[in-house]
């Protein structure tokens, strides 16, 4: 009896002592966050992302604690600047981010495809790209796509919350609809996403209007990416997207990268921080006059009264929610992370900077995820899709 029960003892302490921590099987995944809007911010604070930050969501330092192997860096900003500007302030903010690496040229270096993402990772480089977020930045220019493309541009968001003369937004198509000229791409618009097809620039539909999203998956001959968005059905705002959508993203064979932001996130999320932000009417408005930046002050006030925005913020599972429902509905191959770090002033309980990517490998792994699965989620797919617009 005693010689029988030896093997599976020997069997049962090989399972535990090879079993791997939700840290090592983090830190084995390749993790690309599609959306980070730090480089608008640092043109405003000034801080060093190449150092340990007090404030904020992101640095080099926790990045590196959170097994972060790329970024797609947002190049941003409103639609205030309009033709003229919105062009150059893209370029400025190209040029910070070319200014930190090289500052730090032994942790960060720019990538243009996969093949390049992956010799940075082994290199333990981060792989820093670029995500330009909005069409106004073009400010209707072929030309203009060329030259963000020769710098290093990797996707476009065909709009922001505001239209182009060639595209319409979310914003736009729920709530000025009848006062549109155009609904979707023009053909001016369509002549872009075959355009950004033969540059091997992947096309962004985050931000885009429900008919604009359906004039891009039937124009476009490469899968597409939704950078930063949700699921409509959990959390039903415009800026996330329908279960029709999220079908048609999958049929094209694109990724819709999560967003961690509460308000995308948290169906309840709205009327408690609309209540927050009156409370503190004043502070928010001082700060929106240091910062001259509405975001930014918004964020910083959060920030100044930490145990009250602490607790309109929505648990962590609920961003979870958001992956299961979606790999459930088209499955795992088209699920990515793009958190909006530095671009809102809330994330759910837990995630507090890049430092906490490790979270979600651990709850999805209690959900029975599998190894295997969660490298695609944490960064695989948008490899996958990278590559199939770049070509290498």
């Amino acid at each position: 009896m005693i010689k029988k029960l030896i093997l599976p003892l020997l069997l049962l302490s090989t399972v535990i002592t090879s079993a791997q921590s939700p840290m090592e099987i983090h830190q084995k995944a390749t993790l690309i966050d599609t959306h980070n809007d730090i480089l608008s911010n640092i043109l405003i604070t000034k801080q060093d992302a190449g150092k340990l930050q007090s404030t904020g969501n992101f640095d080099l330092v926790r990045a590196k604690q959170g097994g972060l192997d790329g970024q797609i860096f947002s190049i941003w900003c409103g639609e205030e600047y309009g033709t003229g500007k919105a062009f150059a302030m893209a370029n400025r903010e190209i040029d910070s981010l070319y200014a930190l690496i090289a500052r730090y040229p032994d942790k960060i270096t720019l990538v243009h495809n996969s093949k390049e993402l992956q010799k940075a990772v082994k290199q333990q480089k981060m792989a820093a790209m670029i995500g330009v977020e909005g069409g106004h930045m073009i400010e209707d220019s072929m030309d203009y796509i060329d030259s963000l493309a020769k710098r290093g541009m990797n996707y476009l968001t065909l709009t922001w919350n505001n239209s182009t003369s060639w595209a319409t937004s979310a914003r736009d198509e729920v709530t000025k609809k009848d006062s549109l000229k155009h609904l979707g791409l023009t053909d001016y618009g369509k002549q872009i996403v075959k355009h950004l097809n033969e540059l091997g620039v992947m096309v962004d539909v985050s931000h885009v209007g429900e008919r604009t999203f359906y004039d891009v998956i039937a124009t476009s001959t490469k899968p597409v990416i939704a950078s930063h968005s949700c699921a409509y059905a959990l959390d039903p705002s415009r800026r996330n997207m329908k279960d029709d959508q999220l079908k048609a993203l999958a049929k094209n064979g694109g990724v819709i990268c999560l967003n961690f932001y509460s308000g995308f996130v948290d169906s309840t999320y709205s009327p408690k921080v609309a209540a927050f932000l009156h409370q503190h009417k004043k502070e928010l408005d001082s700060l929106t006059q240091v910062y001259h930046d509405g975001d930014l002050a918004n964020i910083r006030l959060n920030a100044i009264y930490r145990n009250e925005s602490d607790k309109i913020r929505p648990p962590l599972s609920l961003l979870i929610k958001h992956i299961d429902y979606i790999v459930k509905l088209i499955g795992v191959d088209h699920v990515g992370i793009g958190s909006d770090f530095d671009g809102a002033e809330s994330y759910p309980l837990g995630l507090d900077s890049v430092a906490d990517y490790p979270k979600i490998t651990e709850e999805l792994l209690k959900l029975g995820y599998s190894e295997k699965d969660i490298d695609k989620i944490l960064g695989s797919n948008v490899l996958r899709v990278f590559k199939a617009n770049t070509g290498k």
